[in-house]
């Protein structure tokens, strides 16, 4: 089976090919690498859809092999990309964090003008969304939070080009978690450069990772990071290396999904580069998407036999030291870092809502 779902970029939807740097020269490129390791792994998730709703309904009528499947997870509790659970365990049993970036997206019926409520870009888009401030989902970013990962933006489809909604956003997701976040990454890649870039970076944003492509695996932008703004600057550019759905479906041949990842590996520690992963929360479900999760756990593990530093983008721009020469300071200026954080600092956050 050969399924990306909706992360991917279908025809329709804005890409970011095109860039356009602030001063019209693009950055040099720096490969910074902590003490001690050949190159960095930069682990991250788009947490877009933890719900599995009308795609029930959809790959039954698609996938008739499956449908018996598919239909079995309309049971009311049953609920198979809901995998915040599995995510952590696995990084855990590998001793490693990453980043998590929550969307909070506008709702077809709801948001958007009734034009597009018939429509596949209206239902892809905006149609079975979650709202980042519901009990459930609350709690398990904050699980996530408190057990030292990092908690991030994942701006909404049109926020790329929208600073007061993009500021919307941030707001929300800093509410749910108690303190400020460092960066995130733009939904379907949506950038328009430099514009989006300057809107993170004047509400205070000290990354972003939009910058790339689901189409095809590689060092498309290549092997380090970006300062768009210049190198005194604080803000940095974490160009993506893979998204899940651009390597060869590991279901249908692993063998051939790995090669390519372990291929990217070797050349990052040849380069000494910053490498970048994207893999969404529902791609951790095997019944699903499998041999995924597979994939990423041995990608992980190869990483660490190679020499690599792993670990969330906001971890990597503290522990460099990224903030520049402007005084902006690295993650800490901008968000309390929840590896550094005590039980207490929750405990006060949980006691402020009368939890």
């Amino acid at each position: 089976m050969s399924r990306s779902g909706d992360a991917g970029r279908p025809a329709f939807l804005p890409g970011n090919d095109d860039i356009t740097w602030p001063d019209g020269r693009e950055p040099p490129e720096e490969r910074p690498v902590p003490d001690g390791h050949e190159f960095s792994l930069l682990l991250t998730h788009d947490i877009d859809r933890p719900y599995k709703t009308y795609q029930s309904l959809y790959y039954a009528a698609t996938e008739s092999d499956r449908r018996a499947y598919h239909l079995s997870t309309l049971v009311p509790g049953v609920n198979p990309y809901w995998r915040f659970e599995e995510l952590m365990a696995l990084e855990d049993d590998l001793g490693v964090r990453s980043g998590c970036y929550m969307l909070d997206e506008q709702r077809l019926f709801r948001d958007r003008p009734a034009a597009e409520w018939p429509t596949m870009e209206g239902w892809q888009l905006f149609a079975g969304r979650y709202d980042p401030t519901s009990p459930e989902i609350r709690d398990a970013f904050r699980a996530l939070d408190d057990g030292g990962w990092e908690i991030g933006l994942h701006g909404s489809y049109e926020s790329f080009d929208d600073r007061e909604r993009m500021r919307d956003e941030k707001e929300t997701v800093e509410s749910v978690v108690g303190h400020a976040v460092a960066g995130g990454r733009q939904h379907y890649l949506n950038l328009k450069t430099p514009d989006t870039w300057e809107h993170q970076r004047a509400l205070g944003l000290r990354y972003d990772c939009s910058l790339g492509t689901s189409a095809e695996p590689g060092f498309h932008h290549g092997h380090g990071i970006r300062r768009p703004f210049g190198a005194d600057d604080g803000f940095v550019v974490f160009p993506l290396t893979i998204m899940e759905q651009s390597i060869p479906d590991p279901g249908e041949d692993f063998d051939a999904a790995w090669a390519v990842c372990e291929a990217l590996l070797e050349e990052a520690r040849e380069e000494g580069a910053v490498m970048s992963v994207l893999w969404h929360l529902r791609h951790f479900a095997p019944d699903e998407f499998p041999g995924y999760d597979r994939i990423y756990r041995k990608l992980i593990r190869r990483a660490q036999e190679l020499g690599a530093w792993v670990g969330s983008p906001g971890q990597f721009y503290e522990e460099i030291g990224l903030g520049g020469a402007d005084g902006t300071g690295g993650v800490a200026a901008a968000a309390t870092s929840a590896a550094t954080r005590t039980p207490a600092d929750s405990t006060a956050r949980d006691q402020s809502e009368g939890r």
